[in-house]
């Protein structure tokens, strides 16, 4: 797992600024097809980094559209979700990652969210997702893997097609994803 992590890693990084905008752009537009879209408030994104798929277009579009929109704040080793709209001041975490700079009791656990956008490194045609390795998905969406019918929220992976792979193996404190979205399609689980 390391090596491909290191290589789509790699990979996602050396794209240039204008396709990840395409893409970006693409994605968004596919996101609001989605018939959950039109159901949801909460919505999660991501602020990206090194070629991940951008949620500002998306982002942007859905509070134009009324809904709220929350990016992730870590919290230990879990995520928390904090209200975000531009000009949001912002601090970086011990991983270098722009967060909202609220306090703790001002963000929202995920399952009181509608939808989450998640990046990924690499997904697999059974909804798998391979993350950056730390875990904190999986901890903060495991309460999903303990309620079988548990169907909120609605985990989307946001992708580069080549992020695809065949089989990606799992663990037992993954969290598989709902659906993966792509420049190219969108992929149901």
């Amino acid at each position: 797992m390391k090596a491909l992590r290191t290589a789509m890693r790699q990979r996602r990084a050396t794209l240039p600024r204008h396709v990840v905008a395409a893409h970006s752009a693409r994605i968004a537009r596919s996101l609001w097809q989605l018939p959950a879209m039109a159901r949801s408030q909460r919505i999660a994104a991501y602020l990206a980094i090194a070629g991940e798929v951008d949620c500002m277009p998306f982002m942007r579009a859905a509070l134009a559209r009324g809904r709220e929109v929350y990016v992730p704040r870590l919290h230990g080793q879990h995520l928390r979700f904090a209200p975000w709209h531009p000009g949001a001041a912002l601090v970086d975490n011990r991983f270098g990652i722009a967060e909202p700079a609220l306090p703790h009791d001002e963000c929202l656990h995920g399952m009181q969210l509608d939808v989450v956008l998640m990046p990924l490194v690499a997904f697999d045609p059974h909804g798998r997702r391979l993350g950056m390795g730390g875990g904190f998905y999986d901890r903060s969406f495991a309460f999903m893997r303990q309620r079988p019918r548990w169907h909120h929220p609605l985990l989307i992976g946001m992708a580069h097609e080549f992020q695809r792979v065949d089989l990606l193996p799992t663990q037992p404190w993954d969290v598989g994803l709902h659906a993966v979205v792509t420049e190219h399609a969108v992929h149901l689980f």
